[in-house]
């Protein structure tokens, strides 16, 4: 029996070095470890839920959730015992972060504040809640609701509302979320990606929407330039073509700035 619990000590405390060790790797405000320790209610919520969920897999139910309560009042966020949260998870900010019993969070997520991840269903004893996969960034105030799979690498952004499941890799924008499949680019910059993507934001992440308005408008005054191009040369060749009431002028740099 005491060597169970000298092991389950040892491993306790190498969790709790290793994730003082992803928070100073990952947060550029992190200065130092007695920092991290002392200053950061994300850490303390992940060291609390630990131990609610223990007493939550060994049936002290009750014990579990008063854990899990007094880990709510000293630090603002929520995660039910029952949760599974991964190694190296990081609660960055986290004031308002809610994670239901059903919930699995994997390996080396990212959550900011305000999130949200919900059930839909009433039904006691089923899944109810979303599963996110290693690597997931999880926006401030984005609300993932229902029992699906977020996947490996993927990125929620802030205040999105997602509400079915996301491919691997890919970004989740707007309300209701919009998803933008995960295009090939330069190596360097997936890998600074996936190490650090501040609120599920990457520079080339742009909301699916705004980037088909944006080809709309391209391909609109290319269309346009052609017909100018057009009526010139028949006017050339004495060919007259009837004009139209002269329109206000089709800007698409103004038309681009609008859905930027």
């Amino acid at each position: 029996m005491a060597f169970y619990v000298t092991l389950h000590f040892q491993t306790m405390f190498s969790r709790i070095r290793e994730d003082i060790a992803n928070i100073m790797t990952r947060d550029p405000a992190a200065r130092s470890a007695w920092e991290v320790i002392t200053c950061y209610p994300g850490f303390h919520a992940i060291v609390i839920q630990r131990c609610a969920h223990w007493f939550w897999q060994n049936n002290f139910k009750w014990l579990g959730r008063f854990t899990s309560h007094i880990g709510r009042w000293l630090t603002g966020i929520e995660i039910h015992p029952g949760a599974q949260i991964g190694r190296r998870v990081f609660i960055d900010h986290g004031f308002g972060v809610v994670i239901g019993e059903t919930a699995e969070v994997g390996d080396d997520c990212t959550i900011y504040q305000g999130v949200t991840l919900g059930g839909t269903s009433l039904s006691k004893g089923a899944k109810r809640h979303p599963t996110l996969g290693n690597g997931v960034i999880i926006g401030a105030g984005a609300q993932v609701l229902g029992s699906f799979t977020v996947g490996e690498g993927a990125k929620v952004g802030s205040n999105a509302v997602v509400v079915k499941p996301v491919p691997a890799g890919a970004t989740a924008v707007g309300n209701p979320a919009r998803i933008l499949e995960k295009e090939s680019g330069n190596a360097r910059d997936e890998t600074a990606a996936r190490m650090f993507a501040a609120y599920g934001v990457t520079p080339n992440g742009d909301d699916p929407l705004s980037k088909a308005l944006h080809g709309l408008i391209d391909n609109a005054a290319t269309q346009e330039h052609q017909i100018e191009r057009i009526l010139a040369a028949l006017k050339c060749a004495g060919i007259d073509c009837e004009t139209l009431e002269t329109a206000e002028k089709f800007d698409p740099d103004q038309l681009n700035k609008l859905v930027e």
